[in-house]
């Protein structure tokens, strides 16, 4: 993932944070609120490492997996229903009730 997945979606990352560094605070993570240098300072104080190496580890988390909450955000769904409008029928609107082809009512 990059710096701006995480940027942009600073709350759903705490508990991915908190996860990978339990000893984080979580008000000191809201203050940092998404910036990439603060974060890197805060994660080097927090387990005595030189910025540098804290940078590191940063970057090796970020080779990780998005967090289930940032995947699927409102957001995300919005502009994955909005691209699948190329594979509508022209009249259709990619945000059409479905609910007259399936079975979405039955047990």
């Amino acid at each position: 993932m990059k710096w701006h997945h995480v940027k942009d979606n600073w709350p759903a990352f705490s508990e991915a944070i908190l996860d990978r560094w339990p000893d984080a605070d979580e008000g000191a993570l809201d203050d940092i609120d998404g910036d990439h240098a603060a974060f890197i300072l805060y994660i080097a104080e927090l387990t005595g490492q030189e910025p540098g190496d804290a940078r590191d580890e940063v970057r090796e988390w970020l080779e990780g997996e998005l967090p289930a909450d940032v995947v699927m955000d409102e957001g995300h769904d919005d502009h994955s229903i909005s691209l699948s409008g190329k594979y509508i029928p022209e009249g259709e609107d990619e945000s059409d009730d479905d609910s007259r082809f399936g079975d979405d009512d039955e047990d």
